[in-house]
């Protein structure tokens, strides 16, 4: 199936300071249509309801570096710096923005969680000082959980954000002192930009730790007719797809007829693929529900093969940490 579009940057245009609010005749604190992203920050309720939770965080990071950071020091890091670059997570966003600190000095503000790390190169993203995707990605293997960690960086490197080799350097740079370094390899192991969606990379990492036999992802299928698509999982004879009830990909404004061909087309294309090999499709709640992801897909043939490895298909972190 085809992959999301890489999602768009947040704006920090659409915030509004409150000083500059009420020299315009505006009090959003009494006046509806206003949402307060930070004590002396808003924006419009309605900007507000089409962001992402990536964006929302990423919001609350630029709304800090607004009111508690004028000179535009503080450097944002970890599941901050993942939101101002657009890289999913898979958990909810937490409430404080993370910002880095190098050294002993801790510089604290409501809202705001310092954390110790090795320096760090900076890139300004709409005016906030942020950490590179590859160092992003390694600091997020490093305290994430393993799904998060993958489907971030199965995104960046799907989106040419960075390269294997740039996140191989920055895991070989990480001291030695610091936890998490294992993960890191295994991240790095496990990344793959034909992952198309978080949902995919999630249901990836299920896969392994479930010990089955590694898929292959976007495999071409074709028939007599010709191209029938690309499949998100392949096994011999067993394709999967996680999409569920997202898989006729209808727009919200689409018109019924429009609708109604793009589901057609999409039951044509499945009466193709079960035509020679087993279909399973399945949806958010399954993928995070390890034990019932195993069972649906043992019951298609797919199941732990302990002689199967993961790490032999010419994929591996090329000696990352």
């Amino acid at each position: 199936m085809s992959g999301q579009s890489a999602p768009r940057r947040f704006d920090p245009q659409v915030l509004r300071l409150y000083s500059a609010l009420r020299h315009q005749g505006i009090d959003p604190q009494r006046e509806h249509g206003w949402v307060r992203v930070r004590r002396g920050v808003w924006a419009e309720s309605t900007c507000w309801a089409a962001l992402t939770p990536e964006q929302r965080h990423a919001a609350q990071a630029h709304a800090v570096s607004l009111v508690c950071d004028p000179d535009r020091s503080w450097i944002f890091a970890h599941e901050t710096a993942a939101a101002v670059w657009g890289l999913p997570r898979i958990e909810s966003w937490p409430d404080a923005v993370r910002t880095l600190v190098v050294g002993t000095r801790l510089r604290g503000s409501p809202g705001v969680r310092p954390i110790r790390g090795p320096a760090a190169d900076t890139v300004v993203v709409h005016g906030i000082r942020v950490t590179p995707v590859a160092r992003t990605v390694v600091d997020m293997a490093r305290s994430a959980s393993l799904p998060t960690a993958v489907a971030a960086a199965d995104h960046a490197l799907r989106h040419g954000l960075c390269t294997r080799d740039d996140l191989v350097r920055e895991a070989n740079a990480v001291p030695a002192r610091l936890r998490g370094r294992p993960q890191v390899a295994l991240v790095i192991d496990l990344a793959d930009g034909d992952s198309m969606s978080a949902g995919e990379s999630l249901s990836r990492v299920q896969m392994f730790r479930l010990g089955l036999p590694r898929p292959r992802l976007q495999a071409k299928h074709e028939d007599e007719q010709g191209l029938i698509g690309y499949v998100d999982f392949d096994w011999d004879g067993v394709i999967g797809e996680f999409d569920g009830k997202l898989k006729y990909r209808v727009p919200a404004d689409a018109d019924p007829s429009e609708a109604a061909e793009i589901v057609w087309r999409e039951k044509k294309r499945e009466d193709r693929l079960r035509a020679h090999s087993e279909v399973v499709r399945w949806t958010w709640d399954i993928a995070l529900d390890r034990d019932r992801l195993g069972a649906l897909l043992a019951a298609k043939g797919v199941r732990p093969d302990p002689r199967v490895s993961w790490f032999d298909v010419g994929q591996g972190s090329r000696g990352a940490v």
